[in-house]
């Protein structure tokens, strides 16, 4: 029986990799190498290759697979980019991002093992439904990451679906063409803000990173004897989420009401997911979601005002509890899949 899978991250500026067992333990400490995502594709692949054949050294160990959670539209299924604005290169004054790359492909010609791969957030997910608060046995996970956008996954067991369900664990819903999974864009708002996807009041419109800071620096603008203008010292550019948590966490009435404002948009997307997939988990992680209990106190009391209630009584809502290498884990995930259908 295999022993082991790779699980690689790849992001716009970074590439991890490491090896893991069936029960999600890393045997070894991840490799990163930058991703130098908008130099090329051959420059990128070359960079990958460079990390999973590091981590596969520093293991000592052959893998069964490579795992591979990558940002984009992603064909699983032919393991393909149909398209990832971060990755691309220049040409004259022109960004041409990947489109249709085929990525599992080129990787499993330099490296002779199987690869799969998926969308990031959406393995995120499968990685927290399995190592995480999910335990591979909750009866449904829904997760949100919180970050410079928001991403999200569905992950389904045969408890949620009526028929002739026969598969065993969790499985993603990644859609006709892959491209599931969008929960930052689902509209709580249609005359809110313009979206980056170019849609009006998507709740990443409302709790992305850039966001909550655009929020926080009018706050201090109006509370310039607050907590919070104290330790920017002054200076609206220097305010991130982290500075938020810090005086939120100290008790400052305007870093509390701020959190209270993006728990209330987050709220009011989870209800909808409770709604929609009926889970028994949703996870929240990403970064902006360290900032615990301000932030998750305010999204309990909208689900609470929006879910079903014979719904919510089933579901729990709990920050993630593999932040740090959920893309890692959720490739992993996906390479045991693959392996035990073999």
């Amino acid at each position: 029986m295999a022993a082991a899978v790779i699980g690689v991250d790849l992001g716009g500026t970074n590439v991890r990799a490491a090896m893991l067992n069936r029960a999600g333990n890393l045997l070894a400490p991840p490799v990163q190498h930058p991703s130098r995502a908008q130099e090329g594709f051959q420059t990128t692949l070359e960079q990958i290759l460079k990390t999973i054949r590091e981590a596969i050294d520093t293991a000592g160990e052959m893998p069964a697979a490579i795992g591979m959670a990558v940002p984009g539209h992603i064909d699983s299924s032919r393991g393909v980019v149909r398209w990832a604005p971060n990755f691309g290169e220049q040409r004259g004054e022109i960004f041409e991002v990947w489109r249709d790359v085929p990525l599992a492909d080129a990787i499993r010609a330099e490296l002779h093992l199987p690869v799969v791969m998926g969308n990031d957030a959406n393995l995120a997910a499968l990685g927290e439904y399995y190592y995480g608060v999910g335990r591979g046995q909750a009866r449904g996970l829904v997760m949100l990451t919180l970050g410079t956008g928001i991403g999200g996954g569905v992950v389904l067991t045969r408890h949620q679906v009526q028929g002739n369900a026969q598969w065993n664990g969790g499985v993603l819903l990644v859609g006709a063409s892959g491209g599931a999974g969008e929960l930052g864009h689902t509209i709580i708002n249609f005359a809110g803000p313009r979206c980056g996807c170019g849609a009006r009041g998507c709740v990443e419109s409302y709790a992305k990173r850039d966001a909550i800071v655009e929020l926080a620096r009018e706050a201090v603008r109006r509370a310039p004897n607050s907590l919070l203008h104290a330790l920017s010292g002054g200076d609206p550019a220097n305010i991130t989420p982290a500075l938020v948590s810090q005086a939120a966490a100290q008790g400052d009435p305007t870093a509390l009401a701020l959190w209270r404002e993006v728990g209330a948009y987050l709220g009011i997307a989870v209800a909808n997911f409770i709604n929609i997939f009926n889970p028994e988990i949703v996870a929240i992680g990403g970064q902006i979601a360290k900032a615990g209990a301000p932030l998750f106190e305010a999204i309990h009391q909208a689900v609470r005002d929006y879910a079903l209630p014979t719904l919510l009584q089933d579901c729990q809502i709990v920050p993630a509890e593999r932040i740090e290498d959920a893309g890692i884990l959720g490739g992993a995930a996906l390479a045991w899949q693959y392996v035990e259908a073999r």
